[in-house]
């Protein structure tokens, strides 16, 4: 980084086994030119106890103070309170990196917000291999995407879909299919699992027309996602198989991902669409 490049603010939304992982990281220099200004988080105690840890301080705030303290907001909170979240920063005209993907479907507004003022909404890849393929292919014609996704049963336990329909995937011998349908109903159905899937839907054909099948597997250890894609510049599949972090529902590539993301900002030489 050279010396007249402003360093970028972080704030962290949500304290979870992501926000953390992003804290620690951000607060030990991992990505020179980005400083960790500011964190929140629903328990205030705990999250005290957190940034004692952290190898500078930041500050502890309520969502609704966060704004100020910086140019980038980070949300890794629950999906119900994205908007609360990111409307002040992209009222400000900055930019907010997004992990609950899928609530985007839902809050429509939020993405009109940001036309409007100047805002900035950014999805970090993730667990998404080959990303920057189907963006690429989109600029074509891109006939059909599925996606196939295998996930440990705990990492599904609690899921809207699951509870609606009195699915139970407890004590699984062998894969059972849970869910078959298009990216906009697992949006609404797994709020906490398919973030993947909307960031591939919003990147390709749109949520309607991508088609997801998802699998409780108690022969699988880590969440893995198996694309297809069929357009007229290329034919492609992928597979990644993605380790969870503490949070079963969450891969740790996540946190990495938008590190990666950051770092990216404030590059000279920036790699991939």
């Amino acid at each position: 980084m050279t010396n007249n490049i402003k360093p970028i603010r972080v704030a962290i939304a949500g304290l979870g086994a992501i926000g953390k992982s992003l804290a620690t990281h951000l607060a030990n220099g991992a990505v020179p030119g980005v400083i960790l200004t500011a964190v929140s988080a629903k328990n205030h105690d705990k999250a005290g106890e957190f940034i004692q840890s952290l190898a500078h301080p930041v500050k502890l705030l309520s969502i609704f103070e966060l704004e100020p303290e910086a140019d980038v907001i980070v949300e890794c909170a629950p999906a119900e309170i994205l908007s609360e979240i990111v409307s002040p920063f992209l009222r400000a005209k900055k930019k907010a990196i997004i992990l609950s993907v899928g609530a985007i479907l839902l809050r429509p507004e939020l993405i009109e917000l940001a036309k409007t003022t100047g805002g900035t909404i950014m999805v970090p890849t993730g667990a998404l291999l080959g990303l920057d393929a189907v963006i690429a292919a989109a600029e074509g014609e891109i006939f059909s995407v599925k996606m196939v996704t295998n996930k440990p049963p705990l990492g599904l336990k609690g899921a809207p879909h699951l509870i609606d329909n009195a699915i139970s995937v407890d004590g699984l011998t062998e894969p059972l299919k849970v869910f078959s349908g298009n990216a906009r109903e697992a949006a609404k159905g797994f709020p906490a699992n398919l973030n993947v899937v909307v960031a591939l839907a919003l990147a390709g054909i749109g949520p309607e027309k991508t088609q997801l099948e998802i699998w409780a597997d108690p022969t699988v250890v880590r969440n893995t996602h198996t694309i297809i894609v069929d357009s007229d510049s290329a034919k492609f599949s992928m597979k990644m198989e993605n380790t969870p972090s503490e949070n079963p529902k969450t891969g740790r590539i996540v946190a990495q991902s938008v590190l990666a993301m950051l770092r990216k900002m404030q590059a000279t030489l920036q790699i991939g669409t």
